[in-house]
């Protein structure tokens, strides 16, 4: 019988596999679901029977809000009360439901977001040298 230990599904490994444009969930082998980011253990069966999946990236757009007041990170990036964004659920083809931010839609103009909307994948790097950083985004298809 092998051991209930669990697989290095951590952060580190998901922003690693962001850095080279994948975007990876987990599976378990006992209940089939799936799970994005990738988690070690499988909270359906608390079994460490998971193994990494890497998806289309391709879903649609299932909630959104445009932000305003921007938390540390997204001031950072210039976004402000002058500069908003756009952050939305995404169901991805593959079924998990993903949070990332929504490039590429009218942020002044929210109506024109719909809902249901097709997205793809997208990767938004920011920051400098040692502190660069690979994103997690979508962009309408």
């Amino acid at each position: 019988m092998a051991e209930n230990v669990a697989p290095p599904f951590t952060a580190a490994e998901f922003n690693q596999y962001l850095a080279q444009h994948k975007l990876v969930g987990s599976r378990s082998l006992t209940s089939n679901k799936l799970y994005v980011p990738p988690r070690p253990m499988c909270p359906a069966t608390h079994t460490y029977d998971m193994e990494l999946v890497e998806l289309s990236g391709k879903g649609k757009l299932v909630a959104f809000t445009v932000i305003t007041i921007a938390p540390t990170l997204m001031i950072e990036a210039g976004y402000n009360r002058n500069n908003p964004y756009c952050a939305g659920i995404v169901e991805l083809d593959e079924g998990p439901k993903v949070s990332a931010q929504i490039i590429g839609v009218d942020v002044a103009h929210p109506e024109t977001i719909k809902i249901g909307a097709p997205v793809k994948v997208a990767y938004v790097e920011r920051g400098q040298d040692d502190k660069r950083r690979t994103y997690l985004a979508f962009e309408p298809a």
